[in-house]
């Protein structure tokens, strides 16, 4: 097969070679069929950024048995010629600041395994504040500090009467 000028265009003649329709394709790779016409004609403006287009570009070409890398580096080309899809500038490499590395670190927390740790560790606490209060309460009687006391009858009659010896 002859090298063509565009993707689209290797796209679109690979399939008509093999016979197969644009219906056929999206059923295959789950790209819509205006999608599948838009690739065909090389418009990629009905996409809204280029991971949807490179996505689609292979695995259409993937689909066709096409030369893959070699259809994504000739898609590459072709989108940085675009105002659209041509990749931005890098940015400026900044200096990380502690809160970047903060940010990072709290992104990559695996929040159910803290919150299980912090679970244990809440009823770990709990169990031990009990268990010293249970004993510290066992060791005092509340008896023991009060004086020593004696048997004074009352002669009120509201009380019962000592049994005899």
């Amino acid at each position: 097969m002859k090298q063509m000028s565009t993707v689209a265009e290797q796209l679109r003649a690979a399939r008509e070679a093999k016979k197969i329709t644009v219906q056929q394709v999206a059923d295959a790779t789950k790209i819509r069929t205006d999608h599948v016409r838009a690739l065909d004609e090389g418009n990629f403006s009905v996409f809204s950024a280029p991971i949807y287009i490179r996505g689609s570009v292979k695995n259409y070409a993937a689909l066709l048995k096409l030369d893959v890398p070699q259809i994504m580096a000739a898609l590459d080309a072709e989108l940085k010629g675009t105002q659209k899809f041509s990749e931005p500038p890098p940015l400026v490499e900044q200096q990380k600041k502690l809160m970047d590395h903060l940010t990072l670190l709290l992104a990559k927390v695996n929040w159910r395994a803290g919150a299980a740790v912090v679970a244990l560790l809440a009823v770990v606490l709990v169990a031990a504040v009990v268990v010293f209060a249970w004993r510290h309460s066992n060791k005092r009687d509340p008896l023991s500090n009060l004086p020593p006391a004696r048997y004074e009858p009352t002669s009120s009659g509201d009380t019962l009467p000592l049994p005899k010896k």
